[in-house]
């Protein structure tokens, strides 16, 4: 693939990427924070749709011989502390890594602050890697896929995930339909007060 040809289905997936994204709501700080607080699962429903669709896409893809597999190395304690910290910085920013550009172009402004944290960390990291890479966080286990963990072909394993991902988003759903999670106190707006106007009350001015 040449590099004109990667660029240009880079921006195409990221146009789609975006459209999803926002036509989601997940990149929204209030739907973020709700599914850390256990609120809504909107985000959760998202995130296992993308894996179940890229387990089908790749085990296609795989089964076929169009793609060859080259699985990364399990660092579990790496990948522990990393999550901890990172769930962390979503609480507390209503933020993940994907999600601030959205933010900014919808004009949550607070996001620059996020975007301005995420390069000074990645820079930070970058200055503190070579010490890290001397203790028990550069520490990795095989280059194992659950296809070979679980002794079978790795579209066989890639199907069974996504259709184990299919029940559990069903289930999901009649629990919490996604209607029943959207309204106007997801993007973190309080709920309105009535208007009199709409209640049919007479408001006495005070003199």
């Amino acid at each position: 693939m040449s590099v004109t040809v990667a660029i240009i289905v880079g921006i195409a997936m990221g146009i789609v990427f975006g459209f999803a994204l926002e036509k989601s709501r997940v990149f929204e700080p209030g739907v973020i924070v709700g599914q850390m607080q256990m609120r809504n699962f909107i985000m959760l429903k998202v995130f296992l749709t993308a894996v179940a669709t890229g387990a089908v896409v790749l085990a296609v893809l795989n089964g076929f011989g169009f793609v060859k597999l080259q699985p990364k190395a399990a660092a579990y304690a790496a990948d522990a502390v990393g999550g901890l910290l990172l769930g962390a910085g979503i609480a507390l920013s209503g933020a993940c890594p994907g999600t601030t550009l959205a933010q900014i172009g919808a004009g949550y402004r607070d996001a620059f602050f996020t975007l301005i944290g995420g390069l000074l960390g990645a820079v930070t990291f970058s200055y503190a890697q070579p010490m890290l890479a001397k203790t028990f966080l550069s520490q990795s286990g095989p280059k194992l896929t659950f296809g070979e963990l679980a002794g079978v072909p790795y579209w066989v394993g890639a199907l069974v995930l996504a259709a184990v991902i299919i029940v559990v988003l069903v289930a999901l759903e009649a629990w919490t339909p996604w209607r029943d999670e959207m309204g106007n106190d997801v993007d973190g707006d309080l709920p309105a007060t009535p208007s009199p106007v709409h209640t049919g009350i007479h408001v006495q001015p005070v003199e």
